[in-house]
């Protein structure tokens, strides 16, 4: 089986792009973050297409994620265990964004999650992202099964600072925090492990390179698109590696798909 994650970066801007990925890697299951759509707006005719079952969850906007499947969808949860919101500026109620999307397919529980960017040390978005870790371990702790069992996504942590192309550059920023780490050190504890990508190009594997300075060409990115995997899933685990060559060209989003293929019974 091949399961995949990708922050598409807007599942509409990217359809061609997801599209024609689609029908090269051929995943099995695709776990897709920040749609930027509704869920009646996601495009399920196109996908459909190819042979995948949907579920998604979104408003519009910023957020978004879902579940891609060939292999069959069931058990479709949408949010985390006491989830908690975010009070934007200027919204005179906390909002649950839709981050987070659990489904079983073909015998696999996998979430696909989009953890809150954090935005700066100082402001609001980073303790709602440090709740919003904290949930998430609690929900990963509530759901572990003897199934193989998997949270990938768009994590928005470096988790060590080989995995920013500077770590001088991240000085006093989120994504390299202590407390960000601590908190993917947590979600361990409840049984998950990292599955982590092979060296293809470059030593590191970075999954995120800014659309601005060159950033993609001169390699300057991050590793924050990550796996965890119960006991059963990461034994399981064949090769995992970062298609780097779904980043290049016009059009992309900033982010490069994670692959992970596993020999299950």
């Amino acid at each position: 089986m091949r399961i995949a994650s990708w922050n598409v970066n807007s599942v509409g801007a990217r359809l061609p792009k997801l599209v024609d990925w689609l029908g090269t890697a051929e995943p099995d299951v695709l776990c897709l973050q920040e749609l930027k759509c509704a869920e009646d707006a996601f495009p399920y005719d196109e996908i459909g297409a190819l042979g995948y079952e949907v579920a998604a969850h979104g408003t519009g906007r910023w957020n978004g994620v879902a579940v891609l499947s060939k292999v069959g969808i069931e058990d479709v949860r949408r949010g985390l265990l006491d989830e908690p919101g975010f009070l934007a500026e200027g919204a005179m109620f906390e909002a649950v964004e839709p981050r987070a999307i659990g489904a079983t397919c073909g015998g696999v529980r996998v979430w696909s999650v989009y953890v809150p960017n954090g935005r700066d040390i100082t402001h609001a978005h980073y303790a709602y992202k440090l709740r919003w870790l904290d949930a998430l371990r609690a929900t990963a702790a509530e759901e572990l099964t003897e199934l193989p069992f998997t949270v990938l996504g768009d994590f928005n942590i470096a988790p060590t600072d080989a995995d920013v192309w500077d770590i001088a550059e991240f000085a006093g920023c989120t994504h390299v925090t202590e407390e960000e780490r601590k908190a993917l050190t947590a979600l361990g504890e409840t049984g998950l492990a990292e599955v982590h990508p092979r060296a293809l190009k470059y030593d590191v594997p970075f999954t995120y390179w800014d659309y601005r300075a060159l950033r993609f060409p001169n390699n300057q990115g991050m590793r924050i698109d990550l796996v965890f995997g119960n006991e059963r899933f990461t034994t399981a685990v064949t090769d995992a590696y970062v298609d780097r060559n779904a980043r290049k060209g016009k059009g992309t989003s900033d982010h490069a798909p994670v692959v992970v293929d596993l020999d299950l019974p």
